[in-house]
């Protein structure tokens, strides 16, 4: 899950298993894993780690910079995910990234082998175009 606001604290106990959250002052922005144990990159980024016979999967979970975030901001975000995700883990490992990227995703020509073309938007925001790249 991304966006969560409880105020209750980070961690809440549902059986052998917690949500784990972790956002910042305002309640806003939470990344929360339904598990056992979670790691926190940063109040916007979480993983969770998962053993596998054979082979081992991270599952990252991020809530990027909304499209009104200036510039600097998502670049800083995009800069440091870009960094965690390819030099943090092993090369090796499965990797799923799930998130609320704050993008649109358009039809243009350029980004139809990576996007498709049954898009909603016409035309990809700046946050759309970054996470595009990123994928590529």
């Amino acid at each position: 899950m991304q966006e969560v606001r409880w105020e209750k604290g980070d961690t809440i106990r549902a059986g052998d298993f917690f949500f784990y959250r972790k956002g910042n002052k305002n309640h806003q922005l939470g990344t929360v894993f339904f598990t056992k144990i979670v790691e926190f990159v940063s109040d916007r980024m979480s993983y969770i780690f998962l053993r596998g016979h054979r082979c081992h999967i991270i599952v990252l979970n991020m809530h990027a910079p909304s499209q009104e975030k200036s510039d600097n901001s998502k670049g800083i975000f995009m800069r440091i995910y870009n960094s965690f995700f390819f030099y943090h883990f092993p090369q090796y490992h499965m990797k799923i990234l799930l998130g609320d990227f704050n993008t649109k995703l358009g039809r243009e020509d350029i980004f139809k082998p990576t996007v498709g073309s049954e898009n909603l938007h016409q035309d990809n925001n700046d946050t759309g175009v970054r996470i595009v790249n990123f994928a590529t």
